[in-house]
């Protein structure tokens, strides 16, 4: 599958000039993404686009095709892959719409697809499809009106508005990703194929998705249990409820699958399960750059003492256990604090703390054998100088290789932001996602342990 994300070669078939037209903005994205490879247009109507050749078949493309990209409508794309077949081509990404999402006859034309495809060894994404993005080889071949940033995340998505969601969500929170497929109706190249793929790839740290049906259960089973020993995931399986359940199957035009089952099959392999958009990609950050928690034990610092409280009720809420802090602990904290801070955990060194204070606190409780974890809440206050309170978070987990999270508590930031993005400590705008993060890695730690793989390599902070 590597095809998919490195080709050399892309035809875009049903490429137009017509702005604003899915055929126009899939070659705008390959041309202004900066692709190295070599595009073809195919369209009868066109001699050339843009003033690049337009050819009217895929056939008649003058070199070798690595990967075509089908939008067209419906009734052709049988006939254009069979094309794409004489040609020799072996990956597809089949954008057009109108087949088992839309009813019996759409079934019938997604499975003679299929049948088209098997007769030539072509493995296609879609049909239904938003598209395919590589980041780090500069290649957008969708149709999405931004192109993420690249990183560590590897992301697919059964919904195509999700994806685009998805990716201006990542660039307003600063996150990028290794690869980005809308597997749409999946007639191919499904969710086991993907997993399998993305645990091999040495770009991609951890592996997202959101779900809300498959078609081989069991394939995919197989494939989370294995890809989940070398590396995290995180899915957000849609359909939780009934009503959830129907809206997905009317979605995609699959069933929705037990969600008992769905459940089951990823807490038997390691699969860590969001429920919302903001857990899925939380713990895909920490997952992707953090070391898992192999132990129970965190300690929340925090220079306010109301998010501390909500911290640490959100903690008890996720089972995730706050250190009891030893006398050794406590009295080096108590020696850079004024008397009236908490002497306990949370660690509310009060409203007036200045780097300092932070950094002499921070120093502590990464050398306190008892913390397993470190969470840092900063609040804006006279005091707070959060750049530099940013590089003592940096410092500390680096220091003591602990699983570090931040939280700059409504604060928008980017210097400080950006800092510790690219040193790979997340940061929370609120402590329950922050707290989040830290759970999902002691979820992480615990299914490492119970298989006896903490030697596995585990992600490294940038």
């Amino acid at each position: 599958m590597d095809i998919f994300f490195r080709p050399k070669s892309v035809a875009v078939i049903g490429a137009t000039p017509s702005s604003g037209k899915i055929g126009n903005i899939i070659i705008e994205n390959l041309l202004g993404e900066g692709y190295k490879g070599k595009i073809y247009f195919v369209n009868p109507n066109y001699k050339e686009i843009l003033g690049i050749p337009c050819y009217s078949s895929v056939i008649d493309c003058p070199g070798p095709v690595d990967m075509a990209v089908i939008v067209v409508p419906a009734l052709l794309v049988p006939d254009v892959m069979e094309q794409v077949g004489k040609k020799g081509t072996k990956a597809a990404t089949v954008i057009s719409a109108g087949f088992s999402e839309g009813g019996e006859e759409g079934k019938e034309r997604e499975k003679a697809l299929s049948e088209i495809a098997d007769r030539y060894g072509i493995r296609f994404v879609g049909p239904n499809s938003l598209g395919v993005i590589s980041p780090h080889y500069n290649l957008n071949a969708s149709f999405a009106r931004a192109s993420p940033m690249a990183g560590p995340i590897a992301f697919f998505s059964q919904s195509g508005a999700f994806c685009t969601a998805a990716i201006e969500y990542s660039l307003g929170e600063m996150f990028g990703f290794s690869a980005f497929v809308s597997s749409g109706n999946k007639a191919n190249i499904d969710d086991a194929d993907l997993v399998t793929y993305f645990a091999k790839d040495a770009k991609s740290k951890c592996i997202a998705a959101y779900m809300e049906s498959t078609r081989r259960g069991k394939d995919l089973f197989k494939a989370l249990d294995k890809a989940s020993k070398k590396k995290p995931i995180v899915i957000l399986k849609a359909g939780r409820s009934k009503r959830g359940a129907k809206a997905a199957s009317s979605h995609t035009g699959a069933l929705a699958g037990s969600d008992a089952s769905f459940d089951a099959v990823f807490k038997q392999t390691g699969v860590y399960r969001a429920k919302t958009m903001f857990e899925l990609f939380d713990a895909a950050q920490a997952l992707a750059h953090q070391p898992p928690m192999v132990e129970d034990g965190i300690a929340i610092v925090t220079n306010a003492g109301g998010m501390g409280v909500i911290a640490t009720d959100c903690a008890e809420d996720l089972g995730l256990e706050l250190s009891e802090l030893s006398k050794t602990t406590l009295d080096e904290i108590g020696k850079v604090c004024p008397p009236t801070w908490s002497w306990g955990n949370p660690v509310d060194i009060i409203g007036d703390a200045d780097t300092a204070r932070y950094a002499n606190v921070l120093k502590a409780v990464g050398q306190a054998p008892e913390v397993k974890g470190i969470m840092v809440i900063a609040a804006r206050q006279a005091a707070t100088n959060l750049y530099e309170i940013a590089k003592w978070i940096a410092i500390t987990a680096k220091l003591s290789g602990k699983p570090t999270v931040a939280c700059f508590a409504g604060i928008e930031n980017p210097e400080s932001e950006n800092f510790l993005d690219s040193r790979g400590i997340p940061v929370m705008p609120v402590p329950e996602r922050a707290v989040t993060a830290l759970h999902a890695l002691r979820v992480r730690g615990k299914y490492l342990s119970a298989k006896g793989l903490l030697d596995t390599p585990q992600p490294n902070r940038s």
